[in-house]
């Protein structure tokens, strides 16, 4: 089925045209390179997965109920929309919120893949081309895991948002190379990457919990180049160079906390835009929920030398500024871990159903 058929809104014309400044650099040192990074394009070329056979597709889901949303963390809960809901009405809008979600994720991961892509043609190192080279492939597959769960769980899709459509023509139309970078590694991955790892923690569905799982063991990688190539390159910066890359990241912030309020799925209930983001606005799970989701791009900010006074005013403003202070380091290896640590468990239960199966035919030939 055509993914058009699938969407709740015609998303427009079937290709975005976004026109690309810049210019393509070539290295012709082809000799050595930082040895940090070229681990860890070593490391992306080792984990190298495919979707197809490390996931388990077979795995049902429930597309009224794909992730075990509890009622409470539903916007509408404890409105006076919620008392008229039938039970059928609930799960539609566990429905549409997951597909709303998810459907974000998916465009997100298609913007990664062509800011990925860009970052190969523009940025002068060749040891930076390389890793991003890698990244680019993670990227196309996490799209393609995205969509799959979408069209053969979910069954429906949502436009990209707004916010993220600004966010994304804005980092790809800049022509300083250091800007995909800025806009894609930093504020849409690290957002993306908090919101992976609050469903990975608190689903109980099994074929969402690996997909997210696994995605978040390249992400983390992701991250690491980002911050490692932007950190190198940002202390070369004159003070007005790195204060236009402050107002980027402010602006960016302010979108991305907006983009991730569902105001689209409430409005698909027939509920007006303005309620709507009133609603919105008064959820506490949400307020927790988008405060949460600035705990890998503050730290990461900061970490990479952006940090003056007008960015500290506005994380101040956005309630997340005290998300300095976490440890990203620890974050990203328990991202890798937690994708290890699911693989042993699933594997091992996999041998133990094969041992249990060869028994029970050794046991049945020998009665026989």
């Amino acid at each position: 089925m055509s993914t058009n058929e699938l969407y709740t809104k015609d998303p427009g014309e079937g290709v975005w045209p976004v026109p690309a400044t810049g210019a393509a650099r070539f290295s012709w040192e082809y000799d050595g390179g930082r040895e940090r990074l070229l681990a860890l394009y070593q490391k992306g070329k080792d984990k190298q997965w495919d979707g197809v056979r490390r996931i388990d597709w077979d795995l049902e889901v429930d597309p009224y109920d794909p992730l075990g949303t509890p009622d409470e963390a539903l916007t509408l809960h404890g409105t006076r929309h919620w008392a008229k809901m039938t039970d059928k009405d609930k799960g539609d809008l566990r429905r549409h919120y997951t597909a709303w979600q998810f459907s974000q994720f998916l465009h997100g991961e298609q913007g990664a893949m062509v800011c990925a892509a860009r970052i190969v043609e523009s940025v002068p190192d060749l040891d930076a081309k390389f890793y991003s080279a890698t990244q680019t492939m993670d990227e196309a597959r996490h799209a393609e895991i995205y969509a799959r769960f979408l069209h053969e769980k979910i069954g429906m899709l949502y436009p990209i948002n707004d916010n993220l459509q600004g966010l994304l023509g804005d980092t790809l139309r800049d022509s300083r190379w250091d800007m995909p970078y800025l806009g894609m590694q930093v504020l849409i991955e690290g957002l993306a990457l908090a919101a992976f790892g609050m469903i990975r923690d608190t689903t109980d569905k099994p074929l969402p919990k690996q997909i997210l799982a696994y995605v978040m063991q390249d992400e983390a990688r992701h991250v690491a180049f980002g911050r490692m190539a932007l950190r190198d390159y940002y202390r070369e910066l004159s003070d007005a160079e790195l204060r236009e890359r402050e107002e980027f990241v402010i602006e960016g912030c302010y979108l991305m906390r907006d983009r991730l309020r569902g105001v689209e799925v409430l409005e698909n209930f027939g509920i007006p835009r303005r309620e709507a983001e009133e609603l919105t606005e008064r959820s506490e799970f949400l307020h927790l929920f988008r405060k949460l989701l600035f705990s890998r791009i503050v730290p990461c900010v900061k970490d990479i030398g952006l940090w003056g006074e007008r960015l500290q005013r506005a994380y101040v403003d956005m309630g997340v500024f005290d998300m300095g202070d976490s440890n990203l380091d620890l974050l990203m290896r328990q991202d890798e871990e937690l994708a290890e640590a699911l693989d042993r468990e699933r594997f091992a239960a996999e041998e133990a159903a094969r041992v249990a199966e060869v028994s029970a035919a050794i046991r049945e030939g020998g009665e026989g």
